[in-house]
């Protein structure tokens, strides 16, 4: 799905806004893209639109929103969809390859299941710091791919995991997601450099921090006792 095609388009195509998420707090446009003979759809979300959050004082979501991409590729998750920073038809924003859902899934069902991507999900919050992964947040496509989106409110430098992927709550980590773990320290210094654009230097330790704990725990985080760990509305 994150071919050089697919970021090519988003980075170099035009943007035409033909409709808006009302539903989402801050500018969420839905919008076509174009680049000759190649087209698609994306979501625009312009850091003119966004709104100040008083638990997230610096930086913008937009910024934190491109990081989830970049460190969801450097550890090779692709999770994420294809994202860009870019100017746009309201000034620079967020550009993200609209991904069609699986309409026969029913994510009210979904979420809960003991599935591996949803584990790998569930392990990329608990590195991200996500204060918000909803069920409506989660895009299965009909291939059969996970992908998620909206990581606007993540890195923070405070542990506040609140997320509706709690199934594997202090389980073991599996070999597999170990070596995740080790990689993601092991390239610290280029995933620092990477990042370092996007996020705070408070931001940059918390998250090595986050990962160091994880490897030294060997589980899966638990909810917090003093912050709501499932976001509301939870869809």
């Amino acid at each position: 799905m994150v071919t050089d095609a697919n970021l090519e388009l988003l980075k170099t195509g035009v943007i035409t806004v033909t409709g808006r998420l009302v539903d989402a707090s801050n500018a969420t446009l839905f919008a076509s893209i174009e680049n000759g003979n190649v087209q698609g759809q994306c979501i625009y979300k312009p850091i003119a639109g966004e709104r100040p959050l008083w638990d997230f004082p610096d930086g913008q979501l937009a910024h934190r929103e491109y990081a989830a991409f970049l460190i969801s590729e450097l550890l090779a998750l692709h999770i994420v969809p294809p994202t860009v920073l870019r100017d746009g038809p309201f000034g620079i924003g967020m550009v993200q390859l609209w991904i069609d859902i699986d309409e026969e899934i029913d994510l009210a069902q979904y979420f809960s299941q003991d599935d591996p991507q949803l584990r790998t999900m569930a392990l990329f919050d608990a590195i991200i710091n996500n204060t918000d992964r909803k069920i409506g947040h989660l895009l299965p496509d009909k291939s059969g791919r996970l992908f998620g989106c909206d990581h606007g409110v993540t890195f923070h430098s405070e542990y506040k995991l609140r997320t509706v992927l709690w199934q594997w709550a202090g389980e073991p980590l599996l070999e597999t997601e170990i070596e995740i773990l080790r990689k993601a320290i092991s390239d610290f210094a280029h995933i620092e450099e990477s990042l370092n654009e996007y996020l705070t230097k408070d931001e940059l330790i918390a998250l090595e921090i986050r990962i160091q704990d994880l490897l030294e725990n060997g589980t899966f985080p638990l909810p917090n006792p003093d912050w709501p760990s499932i976001p509301w509305p939870a869809f």
